[in-house]
């Protein structure tokens, strides 16, 4: 069975975004919380997998509770870090996407302000 120091740590992850402190601590307290409630889940679900197993004695039944939980915690980390590592994908995606919808709209804005300029000076040559 791993220690409960194990068991309770956050996942490990890098926050992308704005650097501020503010959103950086709402983002560590967001995860501290889900984290937490997913170590409940574990150990509620672990309970109620034991529960039909009368015979098991009191040091087995924590040892085998133990090992439910960190198996369904390892699990969970491994989830969430597929879901971070398909979020940063993603934001690069987005990012690039954007960057040359961006560029696109310069290229448009610059194109339609350089003809009227050449319009308003021929307008004006006449």
């Amino acid at each position: 069975m791993g220690s409960a120091e194990d068991r309770r740590g956050t996942p490990a992850n890098e926050v992308s975004g704005p650097d501020d402190a503010g959103a950086r601590l709402g983002n560590e307290a967001e995860g501290y919380l889900l984290w937490q409630s997913r170590i409940a889940v574990a150990e509620e679900r672990a309970r109620v997998f034991l529960e039909p197993m009368d015979w098991l004695t009191t040091s087995q039944r924590v040892e085998i509770q133990g090992h439910y939980v960190t198996d369904s915690l390892d699990r969970a980390r491994q989830d969430l870090e597929r879901i971070a590592a398909r979020c940063v994908s993603l934001r690069a995606e987005y990012e690039q996407r954007y960057r040359k919808l961006r560029l696109r709209c310069v290229a448009w804005t610059l194109t339609v302000c350089g003809g009227l300029v050449v319009a308003t000076a021929v307008s004006l040559t006449r």
